[in-house]
């Protein structure tokens, strides 16, 4: 990784220090760990296509240009999340623990879309 390059201002560990760490990094990809309590927000950020994991139950409102949607996440899920720019908030009474494993190779462009949340 280069480090002498300024950071992406829309990089969620840049955004959210406080919620989102990177656990594991190399040139294919990067693995996020997410962490937050309910009534946390983020700030508006981008994701290349990943690999979602969800290792909490938990519900959030995402946050996009095009609007906003709803979703509820049950433990174990994996789901395909679609290159995107969202922020997101936790409305649920759980906190959401989620890893994130984002492909460096990733040619999309991010959605703005709430049809890009995850199902």
């Amino acid at each position: 990784m280069d480090t002498t390059s300024s950071p992406d201002p829309n990089d969620p560990i840049v955004t959210d220090p406080d919620k989102y760490h990177v656990v594991l990094e190399n040139d294919r990809v990067r693995v996020l760990e997410y962490r937050d309590d309910p009534g946390a927000r983020t700030r508006p950020h981008r994701h290349p296509d990943s690999v979602m994991c969800t290792l909490s139950t938990f519900d959030r409102r995402l946050h996009f240009e095009g609007g906003t949607r709803d979703v509820h996440l049950e433990t174990g899920h994996v789901g395909w999340l679609p290159a995107q720019v969202h922020a997101g908030e936790n409305t649920g009474t759980s906190p959401t623990h989620v890893l994130f494993v984002e492909l460096k190779d990733s040619t999309s462009t991010p959605s703005t879309s709430p049809d890009a949340a995850p199902a």
